[in-house]
């Protein structure tokens, strides 16, 4: 399996083919204060500029050697586009949802998704970052979009009161408002795809055990998840923070390639109750670990992960800001390690 790309390693792995390493890259957010420094391109212009999103991104690659480019850093750009309120976020934090266009029942009725949803400018700003990274990396890096999964926009549109209220008391609302969110996931993720993505991470933790009780997730969430998998154009990942351990096997049969789990969830087990139904991606804790120990330590976590039999090798969730380079570089180092103790003449 020499020569193979970094791109068709990653693809192969989404896949569930055999390859010769476990690809070391994020699917979650990448930017990082040293990442800004070494590449001139710094939050909050990050979000909102294409050139230098791409930039940001592509220094995942270029500088810390992470084997994907992954963008965008935040998860505001649909929200923002369906009328969300956003607080802008500085150069070490991310924008945030201030308020909901959608505060009762009857506002939902009446909410129109937007018929310019791929022009306007958030949204575009990333589908052109998409054409600028593909155009920089070429075709042997994989390039790793970004995007809110349905109960993510749900929440987004509604606040987390009624989201979490109506879940138990209106289940019709919240599946059209899970409507309304496979809706743009298509046609984003779709778009994302002829832009030059290869494939979609769609963060959606607001569906997980944390907020929804597994009953809920399986007949409110899961069907639209399956809605989703089955209209677009590549590969997707679901990621979802906090400990979906008991939903673990529903996610395994949600039709995504890849599934993203956070450091809570226990990789050997998540890797026996998903076997090879889908692509186990994980699970080294961002603020534990790879912000707040030494390298040694990023490396020890890093290759008991893939001992666990974690197909991708990646952060549990987005990265901090303040996660060193050194670290970084350790986390791949690590892969590399792991396996050169395999075969010494690695």
């Amino acid at each position: 399996m020499t020569g193979i790309t970094l791109k068709q390693r990653f693809l192969d792995s989404l896949a569930g083919k055999d390859v010769d390493k476990v690809p070391v890259c994020s699917v979650t957010q990448t930017g990082t204060i040293e990442l800004m420094e070494a590449t001139g391109s710094h939050w909050p212009e990050a979000h909102y500029d294409a050139e230098k999103m791409a930039s940001l991104a592509i220094g995942g690659y270029e500088v810390a050697g992470l084997e994907a480019v992954r963008y965008p850093f935040d998860g505001t750009a649909i929200a923002q586009t369906l009328g969300c309120t956003i607080k802008e976020g500085t150069f070490d934090s991310q924008p945030s949802v201030l308020d909901n266009p959608c505060s009762n029942k009857e506002d939902v009725g009446k909410f129109n998704l937007p018929d310019n949803f791929l022009e306007s400018q958030r949204i575009s700003t990333i589908l052109d970052a998409t054409e600028i990274v593909r155009e920089r990396v070429g075709e042997d890096i994989p390039v790793v979009a970004g995007m809110l999964g349905p109960a993510a926009i749900a929440i987004s549109l509604v606040g987390a009161k009624n989201y979490l209220m109506w879940s138990l008391t209106e289940p019709e609302t919240i599946r059209e408002l899970l409507g309304m969110g496979v809706e743009i996931c298509v046609e984003y993720s779709n778009a994302l795809f002829e832009r030059g993505a290869d494939a979609i991470c769609m963060p959606d933790s607001e569906a997980g055990p944390d907020l929804l009780p597994p009953e809920i997730f399986e007949s409110l969430v899961l069907p639209e998840y399956d809605k989703i998998c089955s209209s677009t154009d590549g590969p997707m990942i679901l990621h979802m923070c906090g400990d979906a351990t008991a939903i673990l096997e529903p996610m395994a049969c949600s039709g995504f390639e890849g599934l993203s789990i956070e450091e809570k969830v226990d990789a050997k087990y998540a890797k026996r109750i998903i076997g090879d139904r889908a692509c186990l991606i994980g699970n080294v804790s961002p603020v534990d670990i790879l912000l707040s120990t030494p390298a040694e330590e990023v490396k020890r976590q890093a290759k008991m992960c893939v001992e666990d039999g974690v197909d991708i090798l990646a952060p549990g969730c987005g990265l901090a800001p303040y996660t060193s380079l050194e670290n970084l570089k350790a986390f791949v180092e690590a892969r590399d390690e792991y396996y050169k103790g395999l075969n010494p003449e690695l």
